[in-house]
């Protein structure tokens, strides 16, 4: 017992801190008679390694039956906009690249991810947000930067 617990925390302080979102509004995009109305949804996570850092993610949300039920693939397109919120600290140092957020966006394998990148050159940090499974065409993506204050260089792992 204790040594698989022991062996549960091991595996899990390994495994990536990936933000959880909160929804902060909506707008109705399309109609539907039975069930909840196709929509665009804004949610907010907070970096989970670096403090100071929210990020608001605007997303489609497919209704009808099938969005009630789950089983409503969504659309591939999003935006990303991130924002220093309060003093910036660092847990740890960081990668230069890692994900920090993603969600389902149908019942089989489509995501939607938002990766952290770390550009040193400008002491920025460059958040990108993607689909990864293609749906008609290419990869619907967009990117935010965050200017570090240049007293305050990344710690980079």
């Amino acid at each position: 017992m204790q040594w698989t617990t022991a062996a549960l925390g091991l595996a899990l302080s390994g495994a990536a801190l990936v933000a959880s979102a909160e929804t902060v509004g909506s707008v109705d995009t399309a109609f539907k008679l039975i069930g909840p109305d196709h929509k665009v949804v804004v949610e907010v996570f907070d970096d989970p390694k670096v403090g100071g850092v929210s990020c608001y993610l605007s997303r489609a949300k497919t209704g009808g039956i099938k969005g009630a039920i789950g089983l409503a693939e969504d659309k591939s397109e999003s935006s990303v906009a991130c924002r220093q919120v309060g003093a910036l600290s660092f847990a740890g140092k960081v990668p230069r690249q890692e994900e920090v957020f993603s969600e389902r966006a149908s019942i089989f394998f489509k995501h939607v991810r938002v990766v952290r990148m770390v550009d040193p050159k400008r002491n920025a940090l460059v958040y990108l947000v993607y689909s990864d499974r293609l749906i008609e065409g290419s990869p619907k993506n967009s990117v935010t930067a965050v200017p570090v204050p240049a007293n305050q260089p990344i710690p980079l792992r």
